[in-house]
């Protein structure tokens, strides 16, 4: 079994980063002034963030930074130069989001570790295998990823796993929420979250006949996982993540301290216990409703849900003291005629200093004593002395200003020692090819055109049939049970290409290990639907497909995030023959972006969240039965749920579709040849009603949206975007 695990702390400033060091972190992560998922937080500043490394460093601890946010192309081409003085000045890793920004931080900086943020949404061993190929070296799991699972993982992978441990809890797996985006332009993917799942909501079922009154069906208690460190170490999960770079300093350090303390506790004892005055002492520095385990044990449960506002309650201070050193050794000699030799020790690390000749005492001569406790006062720095030998001639004095130089001089240079053992050099031609295997992508499908209707209900793909002028059907997982999926898609397939038509299937939204181990169980037969492609949505998915069904056309879906060309190579060289415009992007970005194998979502309810909670579940109980039901917002807005029973998920859409025909033209321009329009819980009249529409826009026998649809539909991103 592995020794230790690192207790990983949150610090918005210098002041908190100082306090949860002290009260026993073993690293800490941080965002600077840019490119960071807490963009409301105070975040540091370049001389700031330097300085928090060397403070760090100078007492064996280790600083991350995060640039967990997407970025558009005009700021990845700013990253290198952001993180270069960082890297110059040893940071330990950088935690990303974005994929284009990891293969670019991996060719630059090759010896940097590269740790993947949760916003990335890795639930399973094939998304951790992915990621090895791009130099990660640890994988911050989805909240929602049991121990079971984690596992698992490490057993089979060998990837440092790192696990949220306590704070709050998101509705959504991280990464895959647009709700505030879609509903205020204030986007989570990028640090900018308003937190619409913290507001009361009506449910009702799928005729909107009220089934549960007005309440916080969405909002989730806080996570502690006190009581699981144990479980937790010998799963294999090495770094222990406590939430909060947004909280204030007696919340993050009081916090700290408590787990720092099971922490020690659990890898000495296999069967400790937490009393319950520490449990209650936990719950004093503050949370939402009450503490939940979380995802750990279970996949979901209202019993995790607040039910009622969850505010953020905060009682207790922590008054902290600082108590982390570094322990040094020194001998010191002081002798007649000769200079004050001081020699100091940590490690490996060892530096001399010289101070002036000592003077004839004429009157009280100093003392063992009197040098010691002059010597061993170190409050202001990071050291503390054990042994200190002190060889002092009769009858000399000094006077303890030279004492205090000489002390100050010496640590000074202990100081650059240990400094000068993190600082590296960055070449400026420091391009390292990314650790894949290249695919060429295949030029019949790249030269395409095509017109796409995705389907979540299969009821409705004799509608799509009818028009001649759409080229491609994507046929959605979330449209079968398992149980019937094979004989049911065969039979779909064979529809399509009676019309003419290709034929793809869309993986699950998430696909965790029983969802790929299925797959894997099936993969023959699903290759033998005739199926022409296959429509990714996940990490675990492109794995997949890359590893069992390469000789397909692979599609990257919007979930996997291209906002820069740089996540469009580095997809396209994964195995991806396409990829999918995301859904935040204005037209501005979209024509400053590479679009040429992209395509574009022109109709659709847009996903808001996907959630291992269920609305059905967590309002009347577990129907075990895929259904659509609604939540009601405070402006009276419905938002359709999708039930997803077979992978137990939800997916909550937006109250109104994204419709852009309008801009097809304008699209065409920007060099996208491929425009899907996606039916998830239209009935088979509208979805008619939709194609004809969309019909003539592209046959041009009309240029305006009918009067009574102006009010029922919207723009999404395209015109507006988000910062």
């Amino acid at each position: 079994m592995r020794q230790g695990m690192e207790l990983l702390a949150p610090a918005g400033s210098m002041e908190i980063l100082k306090a949860v060091i002290d009260a026993g972190a073993d690293a800490v992560y941080l965002g600077g002034d840019q490119f960071g998922a807490r963009a409301y937080a105070n975040n540091f500043s370049k001389e700031e963030l330097v300085e928090a490394l060397d403070y760090a460093h100078l007492r064996g601890k280790k600083i991350y930074l995060t640039v967990n946010t997407l970025l558009k192309n005009q700021e990845i081409n700013k990253l290198r130069e952001y993180l270069l003085p960082f890297y110059e000045n040893g940071l330990d890793a950088v935690l990303v989001q974005d994929f284009g920004a990891l293969a670019k931080i991996h060719e630059w900086f090759p010896d940097m570790e590269i740790h993947t943020s949760t916003q990335m949404t890795v639930t399973g061993t094939e998304g951790v295998r992915f990621l090895q190929q791009y130099g990660v070296t640890r994988v911050v799991m989805a909240r929602e990823v049991s121990i079971a699972e984690m596992k698992k993982i490490h057993e089979e992978t060998g990837i440092e796993i790192e696990a949220f441990v306590h704070g709050a809890l998101c509705y959504c797996y991280s990464g895959q929420c647009l709700f505030s985006s879609l509903l205020g332009g204030r986007s989570g993917n990028r640090g900018r979250c308003a937190q619409p799942c913290r507001l009361p909501y009506t449910v009702m079922d799928e005729h909107k006949k009220k089934l549960k009154e007005e309440s916080y069906i969405l909002s989730l208690k806080d996570f502690c996982s006190l009581h699981a460190l144990r479980e937790m170490y010998e799963a294999g999960v090495y770094s222990l993540k406590i939430e909060g770079r947004m909280k204030q300093q007696s919340y993050a350090a009081g916090v700290t301290s408590i787990y720092r303390k099971y922490v020690d506790a659990a890898l000495s004892d296999s069967t400790f216990n937490v009393p319950k005055e520490d449990d209650i002492k936990l719950n004093s520095y503050g949370n939402r409703c009450g503490f939940t385990d979380g995802y750990l044990y279970k996949h979901n449960d209202k019993n995790m849900i607040t039910y009622e506002k969850p505010s953020f309650t905060q009682a207790r201070e922590y008054i902290g003291e600082q108590t982390c050193y570094q322990k040094i050794s020194g001998d010191l000699t002081i002798k007649k005629n000769e200079p004050i030799k001081f020699t100091i020790k940590k490690g490996f690390c060892e530096v001399t200093v010289q101070g002036p000749i000592p003077d004839i005492a004429l009157k009280q001569p100093i003392t063992k004593d009197d040098v010691d406790k002059r010597m061993r006062k170190t409050r202001d720095t990071a050291f503390l002395f054990g042994e200190l030998n002190i060889e002092l001639e009769d009858g000399l004095f000094v006077p303890n200003g030279v004492l205090n130089q000489v002390k100050r001089d010496a640590i000074c240079m202990l100081e650059q020692q240990i400094l000068s053992e993190y600082r590296r050099t960055a070449s400026d031609d420091s391009v390292r090819a990314n650790e894949v295997s290249f695919r060429e992508c295949k030029t019949d499908y790249i030269l395409d055109r095509a017109q796409i209707v995705s389907l979540e209900n299969r009821l409705l793909l004799p509608v799509a049939l009818k028009f001649e002028w759409i080229t491609d059907i994507y046929l959605d997982s979330t449209a079968y049970d398992r149980k019937h999926l094979i004989e049911l898609l065969t039979e779909d397939v064979e529809k399509c290409h009676a019309c003419r038509k290709k034929a793809f299937f869309i993986m699950p939204a998430i696909c965790r290990e029983k969802t790929l181990t299925f797959y894997k169980s099936i993969v023959e037969e699903l290759l033998g639907t005739s199926i022409d492609g296959v429509v990714v949505k996940n990490l675990e998915s492109l794995y997949f497909a890359k590893k069992h069904m390469s000789d397909l056309c692979i599609v990257c879906d919007h979930n996997l995030y291209t906002y820069n060309d740089d996540a469009v190579d580095a997809y396209r060289q994964s195995g991806a023959d396409y990829v999918t415009m995301p859904l935040e992007m204005n037209r501005n970005e979209i024509a400053n972006r590479m679009n040429e194998t992209s395509e574009m979502w022109v109709y659709g309810y847009y996903p808001l969240m996907t959630s291992a909670q269920c609305v059905c579940n967590n309002s009347t109980g577990c129907s075990k039965t895929p259904g659509v039901r609604y939540i009601r917002d405070r402006y009276q807005k419905d938002f359709p749920v999708r039930n997803c029973c077979s992978e137990c998920y939800n997916i909550i859409y937006n109250s109104l579709p994204t419709m852009l025909f309008l801009f097809i033209d304008e699209l065409k321009k920007q060099h996208i040849r491929r425009f899907r329009l996606h039916f998830s819980v239209e009935t088979a009249e509208k979805a008619n009603e939709i194609l004809n529409l969309y019909g003539d826009f592209i046959t041009q026998k009309k240029d305006t949206i009918p009067s009574e649809w102006r009010e029922n539909y919207t723009n999404g991103h395209y015109k507006r975007g988000v910062e």
